[in-house]
């Protein structure tokens, strides 16, 4: 089968599949009708590598150990609106914004161990061309994973550089990106989003430079389609 039929089967739902975050919202932003399709069928996975607790620095209210229990909370919150349980997420809890810090190795066992357990073979990771750290780190995370076992099926979606990046069609072009048509999802997608409430401003309020996702972000991830492509 070839890298883009592939592809096409691992989106269309008939098979299982894991999404790697590397924060909670990122599965939401770039998967989220991905997500609430593979829910309807065959199932999906959601592993969340770090605990999102680094969004509000400069926060009393929120530490990080409380900050971090609210976007697990967000984010079992938002899979439940995409058609997900409790049990279809694991949460990893690396340290946020220091992923790069933790031995791959370390990572490495507990997440082929789910993927096993989950009987998984498409895996969608972050694209190396995000400038985040942490999604970075998930997308090496994901190679060294490819290393040791060839028999799954990798393939990469855009957060930040899909956002922020000026040649962004021009710059993927070269992976022959497939969308995603989440027009039946897009309701509880936006739904979903608005369930990462932390992310959203409204809830730690005595960080003023605390990260706040920008609404003409919002907007894009929720209103058009999501876009995939083979892991280079």
């Amino acid at each position: 089968m070839s890298g883009n039929a592939r592809l096409l089967d691992a989106l269309s739902g008939r098979e299982k599949i894991a999404v790697l975050a590397p924060h909670p919202d990122d599965e939401t932003l770039a998967c989220g009708g991905l997500l609430a399709r593979a829910f309807s069928a065959a199932g999906a996975h959601v592993v969340c590598v770090t605990d999102g607790s680094a969004s509000h620095p400069a926060s009393r209210d929120w530490p990080p150990a409380r900050l971090a229990e609210t976007r697990r909370a967000e984010l079992l919150a938002a899979l439940n609106i995409l058609g997900g349980k409790a049990e279809d997420l694991t949460w990893l809890g690396l340290p946020d914004s220091r992923m790069h810090e933790v031995a791959t190795s370390e990572v490495l066992a507990s997440l082929t161990d789910v993927i096993d357990a989950q009987n998984i073979r498409h895996i969608f990771v972050p694209a190396r061309e995000d400038k985040h750290c942490d999604h970075q780190s998930t997308a090496q995370l994901a190679d060294a994973l490819r290393d040791t076992r060839p028999d799954l099926h990798f393939y990469n979606y855009p957060v930040w550089s899909r956002w922020d990046d000026p040649q962004f069609a021009q710059n993927t072009a070269p992976y022959d990106p497939v969308l995603l048509d989440t027009s039946s999802f897009r309701d509880a997608k936006i739904n979903a989003i608005r369930a990462h409430r932390s992310q959203l401003g409204q809830v730690v309020q005595d960080d003023p430079e605390g990260f706040v996702l920008p609404e003409p972000m919002v907007e894009l991830f929720a209103q058009e389609d999501e876009i995939f492509w083979r892991m280079p």
